[in-house]
């Protein structure tokens, strides 16, 4: 018999669930707490044997995961992919790429994730099969210039920074409210903190600002106003690619965006104020203590832990199982055919 899997807090998704989760009987629950209660959850729980529980990110109530060890129910936090759709997630795509998690998100820095696990134990050199796969997936995604949302447009930076005569530092923005740099940051930072902080460390250089695209198409609001650093940095203010940005870039300072590992792909420095899942490995400036972290990681490794041994792929149109490889030419395919996503 099928396990019953619950999942609280993936409503957007929740037509695709059953294709993701094939082997399960699933059931998805809101993610209101004072409607949960109301409803019997999460006691309804109890009444079925070989009960699962999924949630999305950190989007559910504390006390349900207490109740969930108390009672021998497995939980696991899901979240998206690093490869993931041509738009944003505010604008309900559906993401072509989870991970599942039964610790904690990957993104928590204060708390260590089954990937951290893997990214501090897993004997990378004796697994040759996993990093030929890691470089060639690593090649696929600068070929086709692949990134997470995939949405930006592409233009040539020199019409915009015009000629090269300095060093270029890229500051990569964030959703300051975001749970990323909540769980990833010990410490509040704002955007606009970054850009002062990559300007005095940079004396002479050009800082270029690259807003989060979410910002930028109006999906979610910003805590701190680009205009108050426009006098350190030329701020982009439209949604350039990921790749356009970084192929001008000599060095990156982010919080704990994902584009600081793409930066690393491509063999960029990265400075890191917060902790995301590839910072404290020795591959990156870090800012934040990592205690935890003692091992010395390449990029390719880190890659091959977060993008192969622990994310899930699904086809971006028709959410069946499939690998990195498809995901990224499929995403590299419909970007290309695909009108712009306007701001709404």
């Amino acid at each position: 018999m099928a396990r019953r899997a619950t999942f609280f807090g993936f409503e957007p998704w929740k037509n695709h669930i059953p294709k993701w989760f094939p082997d399960r009987n699933c059931r998805v629950v809101t993610r209101n707490p004072e409607l949960m209660l109301r409803r019997g959850w999460p006691f309804r729980l109890l009444l079925s044997p070989r009960q699962e529980v999924f949630v999305w990110g950190f989007k559910h109530p504390p006390f349900l995961r207490k109740f969930c060890r108390l009672f021998g129910i497995p939980f696991f936090h899901v979240e998206d992919g690093f490869v993931r759709s041509v738009s944003l997630g505010a604008l309900r795509a559906a993401p072509a790429a989870l991970i599942i998690d039964r610790r904690t998100t990957h993104y928590d820095a204060q708390n260590p994730s089954d990937l951290e696990r893997t990214l501090q134990t897993y004997d990378f050199a004796a697994d040759s099969t996993l990093m030929e796969r890691a470089d060639k997936c690593i090649r696929m995604l600068l070929d086709l210039r692949v990134s997470k949302y995939n949405l930006g447009r592409s233009v040539d930076m020199g019409t915009i920074l015009g000629p090269k005569s300095k060093k270029r530092v890229l500051v990569i923005g964030q959703v300051e409210t975001d749970a990323a740099i909540a769980f990833g940051c010990d410490r509040p930072v704002t955007n606009n903190d970054l850009v002062r902080l990559a300007a005095s460390e940079n004396q002479g250089a050009q800082i270029i600002y690259k807003p989060h695209p979410e910002v930028l198409h109006g999906t979610r609001v910003g805590v701190s106003d680009p205009a108050e650093v426009a006098d350190l940095c030329v701020v982009l203010n439209e949604d350039v690619t990921p790749a356009d940005a970084l192929d001008c870039a000599d060095h990156v300072y982010t919080i704990t965006s994902l584009m600081g590992f793409e930066a690393l792909l491509r063999g960029i420095p990265v400075t890191c104020i917060g902790l995301p899942f590839y910072a404290g490995w020795g591959a990156t400036d870090d800012r934040q203590p990592s205690p935890r972290r003692m091992r010395r990681l390449s990029a390719r490794e880190i890659f091959a832990a977060a993008y192969l041994l622990h994310s899930h792929y699904f086809d971006p149109e028709t959410g069946e199982p499939t690998s990195l490889e498809t995901v990224i030419r499929r995403l590299s395919d419909m970007r290309d055919v695909a009108p712009l996503q306007q701001p709404q």
